[in-house]
């Protein structure tokens, strides 16, 4: 007998065997196993498929010729920089034509009021309205080659958006008013720009610029008010010489004296966008169409084929719009013909108004999103709810991690579906600001919550973001790859042993994306700008195996201990920040001194259940008061620092705890949510000289 036919009748035999065998199964079984198959057949045919990164995920950046050790985008195909995206949009300007156009003049800009819906206005309605504002303000005397500069001193709302876009429309340059500042550096932005014509929300911002105004001089001439206002403020700025108009009115004014539009080039001025230091007085960055688009250009084209924008995106608008960040994000959204939806102002209607929106671009800042997934998980108050939801983490996490992006999965609709604010969402950008140093509280992005959003790197030199995590990059720990637009290389710091050759150095950028100096200081520009063009962040880096750049210090803010050696406090501030009890932390130490001690300020949420696991209950004062408490932070900080890899002598001794959160209102913080390390200082005073003399004891 031939092999074939051999292996033909061992094959039917064996067939034979598993029919009888199958016979023989009890019908609930057979229906088991049936089941089973089915469910298997389904689960292959409809499983998602994973998304191909847009790189080798093992080399992001390429080191460019030069000997500079410089590194690029792995996603260019030379050593140029990216200037623009679309060649239709190289400004602003043409950024909202473009929407106008490929939205087929879709809803643009919406807004609400408490418990209504969003009502929104057309790219059309936006255009026209943005077109009179401005020729209202070139009927009073601007003009793109003379007094160009208009102050915009208001929260995030449409008219903020309309403010602006009525500048570019003329050529004339925005210039944000953080809506947090006190009077003092208010005034020294208006006199140092030579402001005539201020456009703000509120009465309260109208006195507040009145009262620069009669303290100052009288640069202002004009302050456009959106909302209602009363005879009054009408009055008191007739005595300062000030013509306080509706913005209702200054539109009618604008729409009877209609201008032809006057579009900007790339190399026109834009914006200047005023930096809060932590001491001295802000410095105003000159950033220019082309600055902007090519920021917003390297944003798209590294989330292109993996999550790209199209005018059914929403974002809302939350995060200061006299910010970087928050104008790029926007400008990746208008440039698709998407929508932006405004928060009601008030960040605790936050969550209703996202709920209300389903908003598919979410930026955020790391203290908000730790904040947030803090509140989930809390909320899991049983083993099994708090085993379940980290299970559930998990499988998402391994989802991603395998290239997975989908909202849509079990854990989706059993776990998070309470959580998701819209199950369609896109992009959810993080904010990193200038890595250490700009983090709220300073907090970085706990790792473990990393996994799920884009993690972004920069400040506003280099107009908001110099660096971004990859898509299908999933992994903690660093802030991504160079962006397409701009190169960044390591920059020796012998004083803190960080050495280029060793891949770790001051991070320094290059591209057009990178400012052109601050406002009317050659000498701060030069300490900023390099001869050779490379912006010096102040930011120590180190590159991983991966190409990506990861933040590991800061060179600012660098003292010595009595014994000589060298504290970046950042560094061990954001070690100490990821314990779950700790929502803010301050760092000290003095030449005399020998050691560091801190201020810790707990988390009112996260503290009592933290505590409770070791036996410790009470109100959040009583507990901020405990000395048991204390320790068991104290304790667990340190061992957050020694896994961090933290030195001895980087370690704080001992540490105080304090109830009432760092905030920008107290003082604490700046408008860009840094700490005022001199401030703290100050006010933390006595506890500082308590815990030295308790040391000592």
């Amino acid at each position: 007998m031939q092999a074939p036919e051999v292996l033909r009748q061992l094959w039917f035999s064996e067939l034979e065997d598993v029919r009888h065998y199958m016979r023989g199964l009890p019908t609930n079984a057979l229906m088991g196993m049936g089941a089973f198959a089915a469910i298997t057949t389904y689960w292959f045919a409809t499983r998602p498929k994973a998304l191909k990164p847009p790189c080798d995920l093992g080399q992001q950046s390429v080191e460019m010729p030069g000997g500079e050790r410089a590194r690029r985008s792995a996603l260019n195909d030379s050593d140029e920089h990216m200037t623009y995206y679309y060649s239709d949009a190289r400004t602003i300007y043409e950024v909202f034509q473009r929407g106008l156009r490929v939205s087929n003049d879709g809803p643009c800009l919406g807004s609400r009021k408490p418990n209504q819906p969003y009502e929104w206005q057309s790219y059309s309605e936006v255009s026209d309205r943005a077109q009179h504002v401005g020729s209202a303000l070139l009927h009073r005397g601007h003009s793109h080659t003379g007094d160009k500069f208009i102050g915009i001193f208001s929260q995030n709302r449409p008219e903020w958006t309309i403010s602006e876009l009525a500048c570019y429309t003329y050529s004339l340059v925005a210039v944000p008013l953080y809506d947090t500042l006190g009077t003092e550096a208010i005034s020294y932005v208006i006199h140092r720009a030579a402001i005539s014509t201020v456009i703000c929300d509120v009465p309260e911002k109208a006195q507040m610029i009145l009262d620069c105004v009669s303290e100052n001089g009288r640069t202002v001439k004009t302050i456009v008010l959106i909302e209602p206002f009363g005879s009054e403020l009408v009055a008191l700025g007739r005595e300062c010489g000030i013509d306080i108009l509706s913005l209702k009115s200054f539109e009618a004014l604008g729409k009877a004296n209609l201008h032809q539009p006057v579009p900007p080039t790339p190399e026109d001025l834009a914006l200047i966008c005023f930096t809060s230091g932590t001491t001295g007085n802000p410095k105003g960055g000159m950033l220019t169409h082309g600055n902007v688009i090519a920021n917003t250009a390297g944003f798209i084209k590294m989330t292109e084929g993996f999550l790209k924008a199209t005018k059914t995106d929403v974002l809302i608008s939350f995060l200061p719009l006299a910010h970087m960040f928050e104008r790029v994000v926007e400008g990746v959204v208008l440039i698709h013909g998407a929508r932006i939806g405004y928060f009601q102002g008030d960040i605790r209607l936050l969550m209703d108004d996202l709920k209300t929106l389903q908003p598919t671009v979410f930026p955020v800042v790391p203290r908000l999103l730790n904040r947030m997934f803090d509140k989930v998980f809390s909320q899991a108050n049983t083993p099994l709810k708090k085993w379940l939801l980290d299970f559930a983490f998990r499988r998402k996490e391994a989802e991603l991690k395998s290239g997975v992006v989908r909202t849509d999965s079990l854990w989706d609709k059993l776990i998070f579906k309470k959580v998701q604010v819209n199950k369609n969402s896109s992009f959810f950008f993080v904010q990193l600001n200038t890595g250490v140093s700009d983090h709220p509280d300073p907090r970085p992005l706990d790792p473990t919550h990393s996994s799920f959003f884009y993690e972004g790197y920069g400040q506003t030199e280099c107009t908001a973001g110099c660096s971004m995590s990859m898509p299908g990059d999933w992994t903690a720990g660093h802030v991504g790859a160079p962006l397409p637009c701009n190169a960044i290389k390591l920059l020796d710091v012998p004083e803190m042993n960080y050495l280029a050759a060793n891949g770790e150095g001051e991070v320094c950028v290059k591209g057009p994306n990178v400012f052109q100096g601050y406002l009317k200081d050659p000498e701060k520009t030069a300490e900023a700008i390099d001869k050779d063009g490379w912006l010096h962040t102040g930011d120590v880096g180190k590159w991983l195996p991966s190409g990506t750049l990861k933040i590991i210090d800061r060179k600012k803010h660098i003292f010595k201990l009595a014994q000589g050696e060298y504290i970046a406090p950042e560094k061990i501030e954001t070690a100490y920040s990821l314990s779950d009890p700790v929502a803010q932390i301050f760092v000290y130490g003095e030449s005399l001194q020998a050691c560091l001690v801190g201020i810790v300020v707990p988390d009112p949420d996260m503290l009592p259940i933290w505590i409770k696991k070791k036996g410790i209950e009470g109100s959040f004062a009583e507990l901020c008061k405990n000395k048991d408490v204390k320790n068991a932070i104290l304790e667990d900080i340190l061992r957050l620092g020694k896994v961090a890899g933290l030195k001895s002598f980087e370690q704080v001794r001992d540490i105080a705890l304090h109830p009432e959160l760092f905030s920008i209102q107290n003082g604490l913080l700046t408008p860009t949510l840094k700490a005022k390390r001199t401030e703290l200082r100050n006010l933390f005073r006595d506890q500082i000289d308590e815990l030295y003399a308790k040391i000592k004891m």
